[in-house]
């Protein structure tokens, strides 16, 4: 079975077992789940299942992938972009693209690898 690097609009137990899969594996946990009222979606990485925390180069590099998608979101005048919250433990965004959520959530999970490989 292959290690899923994060899930999408999955059920309650299907994001548990992720958890626990990522905690064995030491990996982050990221999930993303649809917003029925805009139809963005909020996207949630936990570093509680493994032993690392995001450096402040990190959280600089995710601040450039959210700005852009903030311009992005923005432009479309689909809906707004309704925030986002960096620390060294845990980051949300509320308001990522359908368009772009899974490029959004590779990006964010390759991220984390690149400097803890």
């Amino acid at each position: 079975m292959a290690f899923h690097k994060y899930l999408r609009d999955s059920k309650m137990f299907e994001y548990d077992k992720h958890y626990k899969e990522c905690k064995q594996l030491n990996k982050p946990f990221i999930k993303a789940r649809i917003n029925p009222k805009n139809r963005n979606y909020y996207v949630q990485i936990d570093f509680i299942t493994c032993n690392y925390e995001l450096s402040n180069q990190e959280q600089e590099e995710i601040k450039k992938l959210v700005q852009n998608e903030i311009e992005f979101v923005n432009s479309s005048s689909k809906s707004d972009f309704l925030g986002f919250n960096i620390d060294k433990e845990l980051a949300w965004f509320d308001g990522i693209s359908h368009e772009n959520v899974d490029e959004f959530c590779e990006n964010l999970y390759n991220l984390t690898q690149n400097y803890h490989n």
